[in-house]
C-alpha cells in the first residue's frame, strides 16, 4: 500500500475540482513552498509533492487512472519521467520569476537527470505490459461467504512462434541501427530555460537496443499474440458492490520478456430476491397477520444460508424490527445481523364468520381502541 498522501488532499481541492481550480491551488502552494522563497527544511520536499500532485491531476488520462485506482493506478504504470511528462509548468514558473538554474535544480533531482539545461531520461530494459480492466457479477451469498469465480478475457501473451523475441524462427536479433544498441536517442532543443536535452526511448527498437533481422510472421515482430484465456478470481468474503480487486501480473504480457501488467476486476453484486444489504446488515421484509402478531408464532424467513425459523413474540406491532444476530455480512468488525421488518397485514375481504369473530373481539377489547389502532 502506498504511503503517499491523496493528491487532492495535497493540493487542498475537492475531487470534483475543475481544471482551473486545480491550477489555481497549485500556483498558490508553489509560491508558498518554493525553496527560494521558503527556507524551511522540508520546503523542497513539499514543493516536489505538490508538483507531482499537479502533474497527475492536470493530465486527463493520468487523473482518470488515479480517480479509478488511486496510487495503485500510478505506481508501476508511470516512471518518474512519465508522471511529469506533458505537465505544463512553464507559465506558472514564469509568473514566479524562476530562472534556468532553479528550474533545473528542483526538477532535475526528481528525474535523476544531469544538466546542460533541463534533461530527462527514460529507463531502458523490458517494458511492463498493459493493465487490463474487467468486471464480475456475483450473488449476495457469494459476496457474504467469498467465492472463486472464473473469468474469460482476451489478452496479449508471449508469442508462441518466436518465444517473444519478435524474430522469425531461424533468423537472428541484431543491434538496432538507429540507436546503436543504446535503446535511447537524444534530442537537443533550445527553451526558455536554456538548452534542453531530452532522452527518449528509441522508436525503432522500443528501448530494447535490438531488432529482429526478419519479423515473426505470427506477431509481426512485437513478440506478443492475442489469446482467449480463463482467469480464476478469488472474491473475499464481505466484498462490497463496486470494489476493485487487483490481480498482480494477470494483465497483458510485457513485450520482449517484460513483466506482465495487472488486472483490475470490478465486483458487481446482483440484487437479491428477498434480502437488501445495508453495510454489514441485511434486511428482510416479513408479513404476519393480526392473530400471529397478537398471539405470537414462528415463521420461515429467507437468510443468506437459506430458510431459517424466526420466533414472532406475542404483541408484535406493525413496523417492529426483529434482529437475527450473526446472520448478516462479515466485515472487519465482525459479522452483521439480519433485520426483519414486520408488516402486520389486514385482510381486504372478510367472510361473514370472520367479521363476527372480529366484532366479538372488538367488543371484548373495548371500543376505546380498535384492534388495529
Amino acid at each position: 500500500m502506498s504511503n503517499k498522501r491523496d493528491y487532492y488532499e495535497v493540493l487542498g481541492v475537492e475531487r470534483n475540482a475543475s481544471e482551473d481550480e486545480i491550477k489555481k491551488a497549485f500556483r498558490k502552494l508553489a509560491f508558498k513552498y518554493h525553496p527560494d522563497r521558503n527556507k524551511e527544511p522540508d520546503a523542497e520536499e513539499k514543493f516536489k509533492e505538490i508538483s507531482e500532485a499537479y502533474a497527475i491531476l492536470s493530465d486527463p488520462q493520468k487523473k482518470q487512472q488515479y480517480d479509478r485506482f488511486g496510487h495503485a493506478g500510478i505506481n508501476g504504470r508511470y516512471s518518474a519521467e512519465d508522471i511529469f511528462r506533458g505537465a505544463n509548468f512553464s507559465d506558472i514558473f514564469r509568473e514566479m520569476g524562476l530562472g534556468d538554474d532553479i528550474f533545473s535544480r528542483i526538477f532535475g533531482s526528481m528525474f535523476g537527470g544531469g544538466f546542460g539545461g533541463f534533461r530527462t531520461q527514460r529507463r531502458t530494459g523490458p517494458r511492463k505490459g498493459r493493465d487490463l480492466e474487467t468486471r464480475v457479477e456475483i450473488t449476495l451469498e457469494q459476496a457474504a461467504f467469498g467465492a472463486q469465480v472464473e473469468l474469460s478475457l482476451n489478452r496479449m501473451e508471449t508469442c508462441t512462434r518466436c518465444g517473444g523475441n519478435g524474430a522469425e524462427p531461424g533468423t537472428n536479433v541484431v543491434t538496432c541501427p538507429r540507436c546503436n544498441g543504446a535503446g535511447q536517442i537524444q534530442q537537443r532543443t533550445q527553451s526558455l530555460f536554456g538548452q534542453m536535452i531530452t532522452v527518449t526511448t528509441c522508436p525503432q527498437c522500443q528501448g530494447r537496443g535490438k531488432v529482429p533481422e526478419a519479423k515473426c510472421t505470427k506477431c509481426r515482430g512485437n513478440g506478443l499474440e492475442e489469446k482467449r484465456l480463463k482467469v480464476q478470481v478469488n472474491v473475499p468474503a464481505g466484498v462490497e458492490d463496486g470494489v476493485y480487486l487487483t490481480l498482480r501480473g494477470q494483465g497483458e504480457a510485457g513485450p520482449y520478456g517484460g513483466p506482465s501488467g495487472d488486472l483490475y476486476v470490478m465486483v458487481r453484486v446482483k440484487p437479491h430476491k428477498h434480502l437488501l444489504r445495508r453495510g454489514a446488515d441485511v434486511i428482510y421484509e416479513a408479513e404476519v397477520n393480526f392473530p400471529q402478531a397478537a398471539l405470537g408464532t414462528q415463521i420461515d424467513v429467507h437468510t443468506l444460508k437459506g430458510l431459517d425459523k424466526l420466533n414472532i413474540p406475542s404483541g408484535t406491532q406493525n413496523g417492529d424490527i426483529l434482529r437475527m444476530r450473526g446472520k448478516g455480512m462479515p466485515s472487519r468488525f465482525g459479522t452483521g445481523d439480519q433485520l426483519v421488518h414486520i408488516t402486520v397485514t389486514v385482510p381486504k375481504k372478510l367472510s361473514r364468520k370472520e367479521k363476527q369473530l372480529i366484532q366479538e373481539l372488538e367488543k371484548e377489547l373495548g371500543k376505546k381502541k380498535g384492534i388495529f389502532g
